[in-house]
């Protein structure tokens, strides 16, 4: 099972990656041609959609990371905090990116579809954020106990 989960986060880092360098640029580069009025989106969303990308892709290399632990039977240690700490800390940065974002087509008059595409998008990263925190408390006490266990035994 681990294996294809490596496999899958592979997949997704290489197509985050392609659309960061080759796919977005030259997408929002079509809309603009074809869509003057949308020209000035352009540079503002390149500059939320990149590095939002990027959050994703630092939370694929912590789950890697993360999976290995679990393999090395490690998983209920300190080690496993720092990464579960940076996933934390990489969505929480995607999730103020994205409100950035939100409040600049809100307020910057976008289009009615991208402002509610957003939102959305918003409430999602907020979901999947605190679901993150939940984990990390449920992951704290679970290291707590398993080393009270071994403490024990």
């Amino acid at each position: 099972m681990v294996g294809l989960l490596r496999v899958l986060l592979v997949l997704a880092f290489g197509a985050l990656l392609a659309a960061q360098v080759a796919v977005l640029p030259v997408l929002l580069r079509q809309i603009a041609e074809e869509s003057p009025e949308l020209a000035s989106l352009r540079w503002p969303v390149l500059a939320l959609a990149v590095p939002a990308l990027l959050c994703v892709q630092v939370v694929i290399a912590c789950t890697w990371r993360l999976l290995t632990l679990v393999e090395d039977d490690r998983i209920f240690s300190a080690a496993s905090m720092g990464w579960v700490n940076t996933i934390v800390g990489a969505l929480a940065a995607a999730w103020v990116l994205l409100l950035g974002g939100f409040g600049w087509s809100v307020l910057g008059g976008g289009p009615p579809g991208l402002s509610a595409a957003l939102l959305l998008v918003v409430v999602a990263g907020a979901v999947v954020g605190l679901l993150m925190v939940v984990m990390r408390a449920l992951l704290r006490q679970a290291t707590t106990l398993r080393t009270d266990m071994d403490a024990v035994i």
